[in-house]
């Protein structure tokens, strides 16, 4: 890979003719790191000695073009870069999928604090997306048998090249449809479900931030008109495809966790409840099957 280098006072100068230009700093501390090969640590140090010289990946009139790209045309610098740090590995995303969000971690963190001390078990992701939920499921649970599900072919395409660099040795299956459909023949054994569906009300995405309304698929986003369809499409066979003591946890609307419970109980789910993110919003619902047949 080629290098560029530059003295630590013309990177600093740099900087700040981008920032006069607009966006916000982290944004483009993060296009240095993830683009420039810049550490963020590397940055600060910039600032004690401007004579100091630093190495970048790709050159600034490189990093000019896809600063300007994400200000002008109002892109995510993640789809630009092609690059989105999640959990403690880096995706590969495209417009074929949704920017992973950093409240949607929270998923993992309590499917782990559930089963990561159970060997063996099957678990399932429904609407993958990028693999993100897929993979870290794979590297926390790694003896124990996935299932990875998407409806895009361009979207389970780039899950499964994620899977292939970041899922390790675990076993896991590639399944092209919609919720539990391709999952079919294994309905009854799945000891454990996430998902992030689609769950935005179609009307109110054209008033969504530009960036994410204008770039992100609308496939991953729309749940129809009260941003329930996806969300009722899972319930609706949800007893079907846990296992007796099953558990199934979802990522929904800000505004319907509500709704979202109400429609757990009517599927026959138990222990119902919700949990919160990281603004201390109920944005997840986390209901099992009996284990009673």
């Amino acid at each position: 890979m080629k290098a560029f280098d530059y003295l630590s006072k013309d990177i600093l100068k740099w900087r700040r003719e981008q920032l006069e230009l607009g966006g916000q700093r982290e944004s483009l501390d993060w296009l240095l790191d993830l683009a420039g090969g810049l550490r963020w640590s590397e940055l600060q140090s910039l600032f004690m000695d401007e004579n100091k010289f630093c190495v970048l990946v790709r050159s600034l009139e490189e990093l000019s073009i896809l600063w300007h790209k994400h200000l002008q045309e109002s892109i995510p610098l993640q789809y630009l870069v092609g690059i989105c740090p999640w959990r403690d590995f880096q995706l590969e995303v495209s417009s074929a999928v949704m920017i992973p969000r950093q409240e949607t971690e929270l998923l993992v963190d309590f499917a782990v604090d559930n089963f990561k001390n159970i060997p063996n078990g099957r678990w399932a992701d429904l609407g993958t997306g990028s693999g993100a939920l897929a993979i870290a499921l794979a590297r926390e649970l790694p003896t124990w048998k996935g299932h990875v599900v998407e409806i895009s072919k361009p979207a389970l395409a780039l899950a499964q090249k994620n899977l292939q660099l970041l899922g390790g040795q675990a076993k896991y299956s590639l399944h092209l449809g919609s919720w539990w459909q391709p999952l079919r023949p294994w309905w009854g054994t799945f000891d454990l479900v996430l998902s992030n569906p689609p769950y935005i009300p179609s009307g109110l995405i054209p008033k969504l931030e530009k960036i994410v309304a204008k770039n992100e698929p609308n496939l991953a986003l729309s749940g129809g008109e009260d941003g329930l369809c996806c969300l009722r499409e899972i319930m609706a066979f949800v007893s079907y495809a846990l296992a007796p003591g099953g558990v199934i946890m979802i990522e929904h609307h800000y505004d319907q966790s509500n709704s979202v419970l109400t429609l757990m109980k009517a599927a026959g789910l138990i222990n119902i409840h919700w949990k919160k993110d990281l603004q201390g919003i109920k944005r997840f619902a986390i209901g099992s099957k009996s284990k009673k047949v």
